[in-house]
């Protein structure tokens, strides 16, 4: 059994949703065993966690992208793994980033340029979601799988005046779920 886990920080409920939905696309995948860690806004998780990442085969990232980068409660958790670091406890594991913003680009991108650097530092392997991007046609639509066109890691978008019960829409959530099954079935891949 694989062990997959999405340590995520949520500051209004969107990334909960997107985290949620990555998970359920992990979980859809045989022999995968699927968790969610809630960063806490003091930026901690509890130790009990700390050891289900120690013991995971695969660690999805997320967070929401405030000001350019990570929200501040997750780049204190993003601080605190260096002990995990010292010890080496992520090497060779492999990693995913999720990140969602109000607007389309929202500098998401800087967010998921912190996870990859992140898991660099930890030695991981780091697993795109190689999707072609979506709604960047005249025959798209903003139901498209990877409307935000992301290569990196999942980037979805949340109207800031909705919340999290509609949105993001539809389509940032069946990408959630098919980027959780890709993350799920190289980690089932890998341990089988």
């Amino acid at each position: 059994m694989a062990s997959i886990a999405i340590v995520f920080h949520s500051g209004y409920g969107h990334t909960a949703a997107v985290a949620e939905s990555v998970r359920e696309g992990a979980a859809a995948v045989a022999g995968a065993s699927v968790s969610l860690i809630r960063v806490q806004n003091d930026g901690t998780i509890a130790e009990a966690e700390w050891a289900a990442l120690d013991a995971a085969d695969a660690i999805v990232f997320g967070a929401p992208t405030y000001m350019g980068g990570a929200s501040g409660p997750f780049k204190t958790f993003i601080d605190a793994t260096s002990k995990a670091w010292m010890k080496q406890a992520w090497k060779d594991k492999f990693a995913a980033g999720f990140t969602n913003s109000g607007s389309w680009a929202g500098d998401k991108q800087v967010t998921l340029i912190q996870f990859v650097t992140l898991a660099a530092q930890h030695g991981m392997l780091w697993i795109p979601p190689a999707m072609f991007p979506g709604f960047n046609s005249s025959k798209g639509s903003i139901g498209d799988l990877n409307r935000t066109g992301h290569f990196l890691g999942l980037g979805t978008q949340a109207n800031v005046d909705e919340g999290a019960d509609v949105a993001p829409p539809a389509a940032d959530h069946e990408t959630a779920r098919a980027f959780g099954r890709r993350v799920a079935e190289i980690a089932v891949r890998h341990r089988g």
